[in-house]
């Protein structure tokens, strides 16, 4: 009985492998009656970031594959080239720019391509912390995501279409539509009955959409896996990273998990050098003081302050400087928490908490690599603070933050932190502060005439500027937000800075020394020719370059 079982089986492999070889001559035979090549996919590899470039469905529903790719270059598998909605298909793919070559397959070539579908998940490296999405699937995704509302739609598809990997897919659609519409941050928020989703777009939070609790535990454990974090800690914050590796770039994203009362708070900063990458003169800052900064940062020696809160753009400003006045004939150090984009031609140091390496040990390090300009992420000590206006002092030229709200606030900050007024003024060049603030949508901002309150707000500081029509020639009108679908019908679409800068002198310092109030303060603004930061965020209103909502929003007008 065994022998018989034994024969029977050897007789349906053999008869399988008969079918098997007269499928693919029949698809041999074919590919010549159609003009196209021939080939036998089961004893080939399948290039998974190849398959990606058509969606599983299309594929299964075109039976079309692609099966290897070579930049611009993809060979693709079809069953039946003849057929209509096939040819549409392959021109599609060629107006994309692809140069496609067609061959003819047999049906059990196509089968192990869908099969391949079930086992490439759409982000395939996690240990090493890296999720690797290829360029032309960030493209897909890019073109279906138009807007905020495109967003929902394609999350909540993926969520009802079940498909393998489901978790991985709809991590991969989330990080794909932040890129998309150039979201700064994700926040994964847990409530009693529900999980929100939030994007912080333009400096402000969204909600995108809700899911339920067992579809966050999952994707909270995904999240902690890929970032390096420990699964098991739920009681403690946890801080983490990882990067979508793209063509031409890596997207950094920062991940950080708060425990709250309902779970997990989840936050991934999105760190894209496209939105980083800002040249000086599209920061925002007036004409006047952009001379003054200019001048400023090409000084041999000395500090640059730039302060603000979280958020407010003073990384990207630094950045800005530093580009600007890089050349092969100094050494520029960066110490930075995180590295947030990384500066060709420029030494970049990252600190490292949990192995002891502080921004103050990273200072004392960079010092003896023999730098010209350094730039401190952040002084936040003692020891850091007298480090580094030592080294101001010592001729090296310094750029660094603090957190305060005001130009101002950085000498009392910095006297809190143990430096000495007089050596203050010796060795701080100029301080400078700022805000973010979004501009109007040019395709929907409405104009209106200042009235009622917003006029008495806006006359009040306009008439304390000195020689007002060197700024802006209208006094009477400003935009207001409407909305539409371009932006998301936020009624703003990007963002601008808002300035103020104090330069450092002796007269300055003694000023100060006596702590002034508030009119006092404004003087120093009068005499030194530059705009506070109401004045300014109140002259770009003027101008047209954000609205009087926005100034409010972000510094006290009162």
């Amino acid at each position: 009985m065994f022998k018989f079982n034994n024969q029977q089986r050897t007789s349906e492999i053999e008869l399988k492998k008969i079918r098997q070889k007269e499928e693919e001559d029949l698809a041999r035979i074919l590919s010549v009656k159609h003009g196209v090549h021939y080939i036998n996919l089961t004893t080939i590899p399948i290039g998974a970031d190849a398959l990606r470039l058509i969606p599983e469905k299309v594929s299964r529903e075109f039976k079309i594959a692609v099966f290897a790719k070579v930049g611009n270059k993809i060979k693709i598998a079809v069953i039946s080239p003849q057929k209509e909605e096939t040819s549409e298909y392959l021109k599609k793919l060629e107006k994309q720019g692809y140069k496609i070559t067609v061959y003819m397959v047999s049906h059990q070539s196509i089968e192990k391509a869908w099969k391949k579908y079930e086992e490439v998940s759409y982000a395939t490296k996690t240990t090493a912390g890296i999720i690797d999405i290829s360029s032309e699937n960030i493209k897909i995704i890019s073109n279906q995501i138009k807007n905020l509302n495109n967003v929902n739609d394609t999350l909540q598809e993926i969520l009802l279409s079940k498909q393998p990997h489901l978790i991985s897919r709809f991590l991969e659609a989330i990080l794909a539509s932040a890129l998309a519409i150039e979201v700064s941050d994700i926040h994964i928020e847990p409530e009693e009955e529900e999980i929100t989703l939030r994007f912080r777009l333009d400096g402000v939070l969204t909600i995108i959409t809700k899911f339920d609790h067992k579809l966050y535990k999952l994707l909270l454990s995904r999240i902690k896996l890929i970032s390096g974090l420990k699964l098991n800690i739920i009681k403690k914050p946890q801080d983490g990273r990882f990067s979508i590796k793209l063509e031409n770039k890596n997207i950094e994203i920062r991940t950080s998990v708060l425990p709250d009362a309902y779970g997990e708070s989840i936050v991934l900063r999105v760190l894209n050098p496209d939105t980083i990458s800002v040249p000086m003169e599209d920061l925002g800052i007036e004409k006047n003081l952009l001379k003054i900064v200019m001048r400023e940062i090409k000084r041999p020696n000395g500090m640059l302050l730039n302060t603000g809160p979280t958020g407010s753009g003073k990384t990207t400003s630094l950045y800005a400087f530093l580009r600007k006045i890089h050349t092969p004939e100094i050494k520029i150090i960066t110490i930075e928490n995180p590295i947030e984009y990384h500066l060709p031609g420029i030494v970049q140091t990252q600190v490292d908490v949990k192995k002891g390496y502080t921004f103050l040990e990273g200072l004392r390090s960079s010092l003896r690599q023999d730098p010209d300009v350094m730039m401190v992420g952040e002084i936040r000590d003692n020891e850091t603070a007298k480090i580094a206006i030592n080294s101001a002092l010592t001729g090296h030229l310094v750029f660094s933050t603090l957190h305060t709200q005001d130009a101002v606030g950085t000498f009392y900050r910095l006297i809190d932190l143990g430096i000495r007024p007089n050596i203050i003024s010796n060795a701080v060049n100029i301080v400078l502060a700022q805000r973010l603030v979004r501009k109007p949508c040019d395709q929907c901002k409405k104009e209106v005439i200042i009235d009622g309150e917003n006029k008495k707000i806006i006359d009040l500081i306009i008439n304390e500027i000195n020689d007002v029509g060197k700024y802006t020639n209208n006094t009477e009108k400003m935009y207001t937000p409407v909305g539409c679908l371009k932006c998301n019908n936020t009624g703003y679409k990007g963002r601008i800075g808002i300035f103020e800068a104090i330069i450092v002198d002796v007269e300055t310092y003694r000023i100060l020394e006596q702590n002034p109030d508030k009119s006092a303060i404004k003087e120093i603004f009068k005499k030194q020719g530059i705009l506070s930061l109401s004045q300014d965020g109140i002259i770009k209103v003027l101008n047209g370059l954000t609205t009087l909502e926005e100034i409010k929003r972000v510094i006290d007008l009162e």
